[in-house]
């Protein structure tokens, strides 16, 4: 006698677009490219993903960790989720049915993996997340998500100047806001989402920018409920095109009053130690710098409170009128940070990027290297995050030590953080 056919029921993998901020850490972090995106949203190719997980930990925001369960012939095809504003409701009928490891049926390549081992997902991410996707032991707990594109919270501008030498293309301000009395609780390391206001030219809002904090989890003024961010003010694209970048413009010329849509907190991972005897080496270009900021404050803050560990700042910039906090980095006591400056683009001089200042300064970072609670953090453009690694594994191999073991030692332990874009 015959059987009924067996429906095949699938969770489903979908990041919810009211959460997303478009930040591109999902789709870098696949080992399978089963996460593609457009102007409007970031998606998940059903019949690719396979369930491994490496994306959940990375993410700043939560919204990659959703799932539906539908049926297998049914599922949300990515045309269609990238005209998606907000999540599906779940089908009651098919909730609980599904199974994470029954994606990897039929995933790109060709056929089935087979096997219960393909129904178990791999639950501490891919080889390929070259970062830690945990904060350090002594990290400070984080809120994140407290407010969404649904429902804001609103931030009045208290402060808004350009840190760049006015003489330079590269403006960059330093720009505090301060939230009253709602809460917003920050810590260094974190970032928010800043929404702009009008729309697209097809009608919709504008999605929200991620910005780094750069200011300690006191308050750039300490004691008051704001936060500072750094940005750049975007007039060209990649290929060197002018191009205004929406955002960046509107909070570069944002004046002291105006109140501004804020989303956020984000960020679990890239939080400072908070142990006395930690060290602090910082690698960063360009705005890059905010969340080396914020934990180079908190830590002068407390320097006659126990904070004993080593502070070791590389900061690259194509000249030095290009260098965001110039002056006021100057001003640090040396005894207090090492810092370290590399600038590419000074007339009559040759490149020099924060790798060669890093190769100069071989022997103390190797030091650095071999101490248990040293904590490295680079933050800046996605080109330089290759040369960082590799300038690295040169300066250990020379000190005798095993980069490869090293390398993933750390990042088990919370202690390699990489925040690029």
């Amino acid at each position: 006698m015959n059987g009924p056919v067996p429906v095949e029921v699938l969770k489903q993998h979908l990041i919810d677009p009211e959460i997303c901020i478009r930040c591109n850490t999902c789709e870098e972090t696949c080992p399978i490219d089963a996460i593609t995106h457009d102007e409007n949203n970031y998606v998940v190719r059903a019949d690719t993903c396979n369930g491994c997980m490496a994306c959940i930990s990375p993410c700043p925001t939560g919204a990659i960790d959703n799932w539906r369960d539908v049926l297998r012939a049914e599922a949300y095809p990515v045309d269609e989720q990238l005209t998606w504003d907000e999540l599906p409701v779940q089908d009651d009928t098919l909730a609980g049915q599904g199974s994470i490891g029954e994606a990897t049926e039929g995933a790109a390549g060709g056929g089935s993996t087979g096997g219960a081992e393909s129904a178990e997902p791999v639950i501490g991410g891919s080889d390929l997340v070259r970062g830690s996707v945990v904060p350090p032991w002594s990290a400070a707990k984080p809120y994140v998500n407290l407010y969404n594109h649904k429902a804001p919270v609103q931030a009045t501008v208290v402060g808004n100047y350009r840190v760049t030498d006015a003489s330079t293309e590269s403006d960059i301000h330093h720009i505090v806001l301060d939230f009253g009395k709602q809460p917003f609780p920050v810590l260094e390391g974190q970032s928010i989402g800043i929404i702009a206001p009008g729309t697209t030219a097809d009608g919709r809002a504008h999605h929200a920018r991620q910005y780094s904090i750069a200011s300690p989890r006191d308050g750039e003024r300490p004691g008051y409920n704001n936060l500072a961010l750094t940005v750049k003010r975007v007039t060209k694209d990649h290929h060197g095109q002018a191009v205004g970048g929406v955002c960046s413009n509107y909070l570069c010329d944002l004046k002291k009053g105006d109140v501004v849509n804020v989303m956020g907190p984000f960020g679990s991972t890239f939080l400072m130690p908070n142990h006395a005897d930690s060290h602090l080496l910082m690698i960063c270009t360009g705005t890059g710098a905010a969340p080396m900021r914020a934990m180079t404050e908190y830590r002068r803050r407390r320097r006659m409170k126990g904070a004993t560990g080593k502070l070791m700042l590389f900061f690259g910039a194509r000249t030095q009128g290009e260098l965001p906090y110039f002056g006021p980095l100057l001003n640090l006591p040396k005894d207090f940070i090492d810092t370290n400056l590399a600038f590419s683009r000074t007339p009559g001089q040759p490149k020099r990027y924060v790798q060669d200042a890093m190769r100069e300064r071989a022997a103390d970072v190797a030091a650095l290297l071999r101490h248990d609670h040293t904590y490295i953090y680079v933050c800046g453009l996605k080109g330089m995050e290759d040369g960082v690694l590799q300038v690295l594994q040169t300066i250990a191999g020379e000190a005798g030590l095993d980069w490869p073991s090293l390398w993933q030692r750390m990042k088990t332990e919370g202690r390699l953080h990489l925040e690029t874009y």
